[in-house]
C-alpha cells in the first residue's frame, strides 16, 4: 500500500511521533493506522514526544578538537534535570552526538542528527533515550570551528557547564588554551571595538548621556564624561580590551602583541543560556489545590 503524506501527517497529529518514525511506523503495518499507533506506543516514541514539549535548561556542553587542532566542535546537548545530566545513557549519547559532529564537521543540528550509529540514525536514538530515560532530551546547537591558514584551534572546558573554542593565528597551544579560559570566565561578547554593532554603540550612549544630564553638570564635561564611559564599556564587552584573567596588569590585546599572535574568532556555549526555565511555586500550587483551582 503506498503511504501518502496526508496519513505520516495524521499519525503525527495522534501520536506526536517524528515524521519518519510515523512513515516507517506506517510502512510497517501496510497503512494500518491503529497498528501504527500500538506499535508507537510499545516502542516509546509517542510517549517520547509528548515530553518534547517541556523545558530542557539543564545538560551538557562538549567540546571535540581534531588531533592536528585545526577543527573543533562544540555541542551543546540539553535535558531538564543535573541528575540525568550525570547519567551514563544520556552522556554516552552526547559522545555520539559529539564524535558525529567532527566527523561530518557538522555546523547544524540536522546534519547531525541524521548520522547513523550502528545503523539508527542519532535522531531515533535520541527518541529511544527519551522513552527510556523520561526527560526531555534535545541537541541544542553544535558550531564548527575552523583554523585559519596558519592558525589553531584551542579550547577549554568549565565543567559540563560551558566550553569554548579560540582561533588563533600566530601563537602557540598554551597560548590558545589560555585565551580560550579567559573567554569562559570573562564572557567577552565580540574579539575586538570593529565588530561592536554601531546600533549597540549608539544605544549604549545615549543610555550614558542621559544618566550624564541628570549630573547637571556642562555640555562639555558630559562629553568627556560619556567619552570615557564609553571607552569602558568597549573594554569590557571585547576580548582584546578586557584585562587578562591570568595576568590582570595586562590586556589581551597587548598580551596578543607579545606572542605575535591575533585571535580569529571565539565560540563560548553555556548550558541553558537563553532558555527560560520554569520555577516551581511550590506554596502557590498547594494554596490554588485547597482553593479547588
Amino acid at each position: 500500500m503506498s503511504i501518502t503524506a496526508s496519513m505520516v501527517k495524521e499519525l503525527r497529529e495522534i501520536t506526536g511521533a517524528g515524521m519518519m518514525e510515523c512513515k516507517k511506523a506506517l510502512v510497517e503495518t501496510d497503512g494500518n493506522l491503529e497498528v501504527a499507533i500500538e506499535n508507537l506506543r510499545k516502542s516509546g516514541a509517542a510517549k517520547a514526544a509528548k515530553k518534547s514539549g517541556r523545558v530542557a535548561a539543564d545538560g551538557i556542553i562538549k567540546i571535540a578538537t581534531s588531533s592536528d587542532n585545526q577543527t573543533a566542535v562544540l555541542v551543546e546537548v540539553n535535558c531538564e534535570t543535573d541528575f540525568v545530566a550525570k547519567d551514563e545513557n544520556f552522556l554516552a549519547f552526547t559522545d555520539q552526538v559529539l564524535a558525529a559532529a567532527l566527523n561530518a564537521k557538522a555546523n547544524d543540528v540536522e546534519t547531525v542528527m541524521s548520522a547513523e550509529v550502528d545503523g539508527k540514525s542519532l535522531e531515533l536514538i535520541r527518541t529511544d533515550l527519551v522513552a527510556k530515560i523520561g526527560e526531555n532530551i534535545q541537541v541544542r546547537r553544535v558550531q564548527l570551528v575552523e583554523a585559519k591558514e596558519g592558525g589553531m584551534v584551542g579550547s577549554y572546558a568549565h565543567g559540563k557547564n560551558i566550553g569554548v573554542v579560540v582561533s588563533i593565528t600566530g601563537g602557540d597551544d598554551e597560548l590558545v588554551k589560555d585565551l580560550a579560559m579567559h573567554v569562559a570566565a570573562a564572557n567577552p561578547e565580540y574579539v575586538s571595538e570593529e565588530q561592536v554593532p554601531a546600533a549597540q554603540l549608539e544605544k549604549e550612549k545615549e543610555i550614558l548621556i542621559a544618566q550624564a544630564q541628570d549630573s547637571g553638570k556642562p555640555a562639555e564635561i558630559i562629553e568627556k564624561m560619556v567619552g570615557g564611559r564609553i571607552r569602558k564599556y568597549l573594554a569590557e564587552i571585547t576580548l582584546k580590551g578586557q584585562q587578562f584573567v591570568k595576568d590582570p596588569d595586562t590586556s589581551v590585546e597587548k598580551l596578543l602583541s607579545a606572542k605575535n599572535a591575533n585571535v580569529v574568532e571565539f565560540v563560548r556555549f553555556e548550558v541553558g543560556e537563553g532558555i527560560e526555565k520554569k520555577v516551581d511555586n511550590f506554596v502557590e500550587e498547594v494554596m490554588a489545590q485547597a482553593r479547588g483551582n
